[in-house]
């Protein structure tokens, strides 16, 4: 386990490393392909997109990962029997997502050029689902390079539409090359799914009986991806209501529609994935964790918990810490390095100190998702949006621009980290 275990955390982390750069090369090619403005009307859409996804998607490579992991079931059927399900609710949402597309547009956001690029995100869920649940399938069984090596083409391929067809669409409107960024999902991720098939043992045979739901995996998948998507949908609801709340308010005390769209495109498209940047090392820790402590939960080796996660945590804000510093220090360096434009620079020497909690939250939270506790993540996810929210609505009328956003950030990690910690520390220590 414990080989296994390192094994996956390099795989992992040299993936991330590398995938890390791409979608930052992605990134700088899009923001100077379609500007500031494009680069805010892309960043307003995406939280909504982010909640259709984690909906649509049922949290399904987690529960598929912790249930393969365990292997006390026919493997094969917990993968492929869930497919057809996953499809019929794919399609429930699609139709969902249609008919309250201009709704969400021009009543929730407050932008109608944002409709087609809503309209598009219902063609990509499906794809997005299916590569999802295969890649969970090889978490399970601790195997990563199909994962990272599926990352890297998925970005290259984006990489190149964006350089290639992104200057055209332009030629059409600012809304086309937007709607086109979200379609290219399409093609990556159908792109992925050929990879990931690739690795499939070549003597795999697949019977009728593998693809009918069992309605005891089906059970045990929902037992744990249902409370975790809720999770996650409480999260995206929060990110979601983010805009909402943003353009709401600063409407009301005299700020108009362009200053908002540039001020908020500034901090989720340049300063938010700047600090998340290293966030891939904290990443590959936690997916590797998930299957390691399941098992170890399942041979109730309290000890074993503990020390992987006294270590993962350790590591994460060794490399979060240092980050921290480079961006406090080199606020202007970083960002005209990554982005050829430093105006946030400001907010970024906010935001790095804050962001370092999340290196603590990802082992914690992926410890608990092994131990069954996905109802607690939930838990802590909905009080956590709630704080989040409500600060940001009343920091916003005292007219402090962006760092309204910062501080109710702030509040919503450190009341959800200390619950979930203390939460595990007396299951680990009774």
């Amino acid at each position: 386990m414990k080989e296994k275990f390192i094994k996956s955390t390099i795989i992992l982390i040299i993936g991330g490393l590398l995938t890390k750069i791409l979608g930052m090369v992605i990134r700088i090619a899009t923001t100077r392909v379609i500007g500031l403005e494009g680069i805010g009307l892309y960043m307003l859409v995406m939280p909504t997109y982010g909640l259709f996804i984690t909906i649509a998607t049922l949290s399904l490579p987690i529960a598929i990962s912790k249930l393969v992991s365990e292997n006390t079931r026919n493997n094969k059927n917990v993968v492929l029997g869930i497919i057809p399900i996953a499809l019929l609710f794919n399609i429930f949402i699609i139709s969902i997502l249609l008919l309250s597309s201009r709704f969400i547009s021009d009543t929730l956001l407050q932008n109608s050029k944002l409709y087609y690029p809503i309209i598009a995100m219902s063609v990509t869920l499906p794809f997005i689902t299916l590569s999802s649940i295969i890649r969970g399938y090889f978490f399970g069984k601790e195997k990563m390079v199909p994962h990272v090596v599926s990352n890297l083409f998925e970005q290259i391929i984006r990489l190149v539409m964006t350089i290639i067809i992104t200057p055209y669409l332009l030629k059409f409107g600012i809304i086309s090359a937007v709607t086109g960024l979200i379609l290219y999902n399409v093609v990556s991720e159908l792109l992925s799914i050929f990879i990931l098939f690739f690795f499939i043992p070549k003597n795999t045979k697949i019977t009728k009986d593998d693809i009918k739901p069992n309605p005891d995996n089906v059970k045990d998948i929902f037992s744990i991806s249902v409370p975790t998507t809720t999770g996650r949908i409480i999260n995206s609801i929060g990110g979601f209501l983010e805009p909402i709340v943003i353009t709401f308010v600063l409407l009301a005390i005299g700020y108009n529609n362009d200053y908002i769209t540039m001020e908020y495109g500034m901090i989720s498209g340049f300063v938010f994935p700047m600090v998340m940047l290293p966030q891939f090392l904290s990443g590959a820790v936690s997916n590797a964790l998930l299957p390691t402590i399941s098992k170890y939960h399942a041979l109730n080796f309290k000890k074993a918990i503990k020390r992987k996660l006294n270590q993962a945590i350790l590591f994460s804000l060794i490399i979060g810490t240092l980050f921290t510093i480079i961006f406090m220090v080199f606020p202007k360096q970083a960002l005209n390095i990554m982005f050829n434009d430093s105006s946030s620079y400001k907010y970024l020497i906010a935001a790095a100190p804050i962001f370092l909690i999340t290196y603590i939250q990802g082992p914690i939270i992926s410890t608990l998702q092994a131990m069954g506790q996905a109802k607690l993540v939930m838990n802590s996810s909905l009080i956590g949006v709630v704080i989040k929210t409500l600060v940001l609505f009343f920091t916003l009328y005292l007219d402090i621009h962006m760092y309204a956003l910062l501080i109710a950030i702030l509040c919503q990690y450190i009341v959800i980290t200390i619950y979930q910690y203390v939460k595990l520390k007396r299951m680990l220590y009774n």
